[in-house]
């Protein structure tokens, strides 16, 4: 045994095994050879020692000279280290996640806080990497200063994950239409918030009359609000949506516990909220004679046998110009929907007019071509086309409260760079309506 220590404790040793887990980590996985330089720190903590000779040990020297600066000093190193170590697993490893809508509900409830591992799917290397730690987009106590700097940008790249995503994983993203941020009101989609005063003013004087009372800002990948969906749809499917039911090339998705949908309650007499609650209800509206609820199939069977009930039917949409692509005419619905295929990385389509409305925001937007249709000719980067083939992998993501969720239905494809990690499992769940902690979610996985 003392032979083993001795040798863990040679330099030599140590600088080898350092120097291999450091490339192994931060070379081979992320694929910069830059990272290599990182070597010459190593060598000298290991070997040289420089800077521990004309730093370190004037440092220890004012640390014996001077009880206040060798407090600062421990805590500003402990403050560096636990900063960097956090850093380090936040970004290559996991994050923390906290459900704040019900577009999930009862999959997942508003206080679930999520373990999001960037394992599963591979760590996305930062867009921006100049910016305060452990805060997403905006400054602490701040609503509109920014916490990132744009001085340093990289382009995207993934490291290498355990798997692909798969249909069914619900999945953490950078919401792909938040691209673009009413600053003064980040609760809204700026282009639907952009539809609305093309459609009273004109497009161009819609578009000057919200910048002159608005502050339009726009924001990097990596920087969007993160939003949290159920995959139901990956790159080469076809999906389609009929009568609220998903189908994946010609087949219906498996059956998803806590799917939820609107259902329209007809009563002879009041509903109390304690009855609903029982049933796992807490979203509705009604007028004590027709209420409208948002639950699961099981327990809207479970009302109708209640005996002041006179009918229950699951209510469905019309179609209408809300959904993608906003077809300025009515084509789909949210409950009836598609057929539409998911672009796939390297899979080329015919473009028409007709169907550019689908892939423009990709050709665009995600993948930086400048794109003309003059009549029925379309140009991409200046050059006469009538196909395009696809440098990403798209999904399609959607909620489990289909009738309460803002997702790829309003506004499309979630390219693979948005992508942050899969949810795994609840590890704290607060009830923020009753109070207290829901302690039978705690470490249930995510399903």
């Amino acid at each position: 045994m003392d032979k083993i220590k001795a040798i863990f404790r040679n330099k030599w040793v140590g600088f080898t095994l350092a120097s291999l887990i450091y490339i192994l980590w931060f070379v081979v996985w992320t694929g910069n050879l830059w990272m290599l330089l990182g070597l010459v720190v190593i060598y000298d903590l290991y070997i040289s020692k420089f800077l521990y000779r004309y730093i370190g040990r004037h440092n220890e020297a004012l640390c014996q000279r001077s009880a206040l600066y060798r407090t600062i000093y421990e805590w500003v190193n402990a403050i560096v280290f636990a900063t960097v170590v956090a850093s380090l697993v936040h970004l290559f490893i996991f994050q923390m996640y906290v459900i704040p809508t019900s577009s999930m509900e009862h999959s997942l409830l508003v206080g679930d806080y999520l373990y999001v591992s960037k394992v599963t799917y591979g760590p996305k290397m930062p867009n921006t990497p100049v910016s305060f730690p452990f805060v997403h987009h905006t400054m602490p106590f701040s609503q509109t200063k920014k916490s990132f700097s744009e001085c340093i940008k990289w382009p995207y790249h993934r490291l290498k994950g355990l798997r692909q995503i798969e249909r069914g994983d619900v999945v953490v993203f950078n919401f792909p239409a938040g691209d673009t941020v009413l600053l003064e009101n980040q609760a809204v989609t700026y282009y639907d918030v952009l539809r609305s005063y093309e459609q009273s003013l004109g497009g161009e004087e819609g578009r000057r009359k919200l910048n002159e009372e608005y502050t339009v800002i726009s924001r990097p990948v990596d920087k969007r609000e993160n939003y949290i969906k159920r995959c139901v749809a990956i790159a080469g499917d076809t999906l389609q949506i009929v009568d609220g039911k998903v189908q994946i090339n010609g087949e219906e998705q498996p059956s998803i516990e806590g799917l939820q949908y609107t259902y329209v309650v007809q009563t002879s007499s009041p509903l109390s909220a304690q009855a609903l609650g029982r049933l796992g209800i807490t979203e509705y509206s009604g007028n004590g004679s027709v209420y409208y609820l948002f639950t699961t199939e099981a327990a809207a069977e479970k009302l109708a046998a209640s005996s002041n009930i006179i009918s229950v039917r699951r209510y469905r949409h019309s179609p209408n110009t809300e959904v993608f692509p906003q077809w300025s005419e009515t084509r789909w619905s949210q409950d009836d929907y598609g057929p539409i295929w998911i672009p796939k990385k390297g899979a080329m389509v015919e473009l028409t007019t007709e169907n550019l409305p689908l892939y423009r925001r990709i050709i665009e937007v995600y993948e930086g071509h400048t794109l003309e249709v003059a009549g029925d000719e379309i140009r991409i980067d200046g050059t006469p086309t009538t196909e395009y083939t696809f440098a990403m992998d798209y999904y399609w993501m959607m909620g489990d409260n289909r009738h309460n969720s803002a997702d790829s239905r309003f506004w499309g494809f979630v390219p693979e760079d948005h992508i942050v990690g899969k949810a795994s499992f609840i590890w704290l769940s607060l009830d923020k309506l009753n109070g207290g902690v829901r302690w039978d979610r705690l470490f249930n996985k995510v399903k």
